[in-house]
């Protein structure tokens, strides 16, 4: 499967609440033709009904109306959590939804003329699926999505084409697309000859400028750096604005080293914490957001794959304690769980300050939260780290009681490192179809 699957989009979806990748047209066939000259720029007045329809083109005959844009709006508005947008910075979202609309249009045209149905049972299995990791019913999902201005239709309309392209690449691109041996040996040679240095997991958002327009282009990518730092989803934005083949997997690049970067994106690369946003990085042929997810060292033990044992003593706070009070609790538990020396104690602090204790084995250091992991990293066993919760709820510490490093990093096997390959040569292959599709399409605008 490559990285243009469903279910990479519906993985992706649940992690952003709502993807915008996932609004469509509700019902292209019954949709009707109209003469009227509607600007595709039109400000709308008034209530917005979602079963108005109002042509904005047509792409090889086949209509896409405002109400498919404003239902995949509606979308990344619930993905970046309902943050307020600029009135221009909501307009050049809108116009980049438009144009997305239209490449969706063009792929599910493209599967359609080679015959690629999708069986209904499908699209609905996939969309109770995503409606369970909301923890929804199917029919719940789809109130959810209508109460929000989108609706069931919408995204099944989209698990509907993103299975269409998938497997119209799977059928003309993947099937005559090949790795060789050779190929894969070098990247195993390389591996081993960068053992040790710097390599980096990193999210990008491109796009692509001239110099004429570099400044405007600049000026857009600061816009976008404010929503993300406002609390907007980076996947999200990725997946709607990205202008590289990564834009499908929420610009998820992988794991790079400097090396295979621009030499502005390695500097910058090589100055950056997980977590850290940095931007705009001008790069060949265009400006870079870049998102550091994670680093690490290049076939090198890292204290973060370490394997814990932990105790966790936690201590509630009553319903209706005041902020005042929950200072001195929370003080008065941390001084006592200073005291802990060694997991063997800590067992009796807890019973002397009416807290629990909870103990667990194999628990994967990666798998806590990135400001335990750069405590756990400088503990030694049976020493505790600092108190953390919120102050409406408790307070916890956990003790380190044990710590299992791997003694050498695992390199990727063969399979893994084909298929790497392999996803790289189907998804620049997979932008060169698309963009022969958008040259050959009669697109009319409204």
């Amino acid at each position: 499967m490559t990285r243009f699957s469903t279910m990479t989009g519906l993985i992706a979806l649940a992690a952003a609440a709502v993807t915008p990748g996932f609004a469509q047209t509700v019902a292209d066939d019954d949709v009707p033709a109209t003469s009227l000259n509607i600007p595709g720029n039109v400000q709308l007045y008034g209530d917005n009904k979602p079963n108005v329809y109002r042509p904005s083109a047509t792409v090889n005959g086949e209509i896409i109306t405002a109400t498919d844009i404003e239902q995949r709006m509606a979308l990344i508005r619930i993905a970046n959590n309902n943050v307020e947008l600029p009135p221009e910075e909501e307009q050049r979202l809108r116009n980049q939804v438009f144009s997305n609309l239209i490449d969706e249009k063009l792929q599910i045209q493209e599967a359609r003329a080679a015959d690629i149905t999708i069986d209904e049972n499908v699209v609905n299995d996939q969309f109770a699926r995503l409606a369970a990791r909301f923890k929804q019913t199917p029919e719940q999902f789809s109130a959810y999505l209508a109460s929000k201005g989108s609706s069931a239709a919408a995204v099944k309309q989209q698990i509907r084409g993103e299975f269409a392209w998938d497997r119209l690449l799977s059928r003309n691109i993947q099937s005559t697309t090949n790795v060789s041996t050779e190929e894969v040996d070098l990247i195993v040679k390389q591996m081993e000859a960068a053992k040790g240095q710097d390599e980096f997991h990193l999210g990008e958002i491109y796009l692509s400028a001239t110099p004429d327009n570099i400044a405007a282009v600049t000026e857009n990518a600061r816009k976008i750096i404010q929503a993300l730092q406002a609390g907007g989803s980076f996947a999200a934005y990725a997946r709607q604005f990205s202008e590289a083949s990564t834009a499908v997997v929420g610009g998820d690049l992988g794991w790079v080293k400097g090396a295979q970067l621009p030499a502005s994106m390695a500097e910058a690369a090589s100055q950056m914490q997980p977590g850290q946003l940095v931007g705009p990085i001008e790069v060949p042929g265009g400006i870079s957001i870049m998102l550091l997810i994670d680093r690490r060292q290049v076939l090198t033990a890292d204290p973060r794959d370490a394997v814990l044992s932990l105790k966790q003593i936690s201590l509630d706070f009553p319903a209706g304690t005041t902020p005042e009070k929950a200072s001195e609790l929370a003080g008065r538990f941390a001084s006592a769980t200073r005291t802990i020396a060694g997991c063997g104690a800590a067992d009796a602090v807890a019973q002397q300050l009416g807290a629990t204790v909870v103990s667990r084995d194999n628990i994967a250091m990666r798998a806590l939260p990135a400001p335990l992991q750069a405590t756990l990293i400088d503990l030694q066993v049976g020493q505790t780290t600092q108190p953390f919760g919120a102050a409406n709820e408790g307070i916890s510490v956990l003790v380190l009681c044990g710590r299992d490093m791997p003694e050498t990093a695992t390199a990727p096997n063969v399979e893994q490192i084909e298929q790497k390959l392999l996803e790289e040569k189907v998804n620049k292959r997979a932008q060169r179809y698309l963009r022969d599709l958008r040259r050959d399409a009669v697109i009319e605008y409204s």
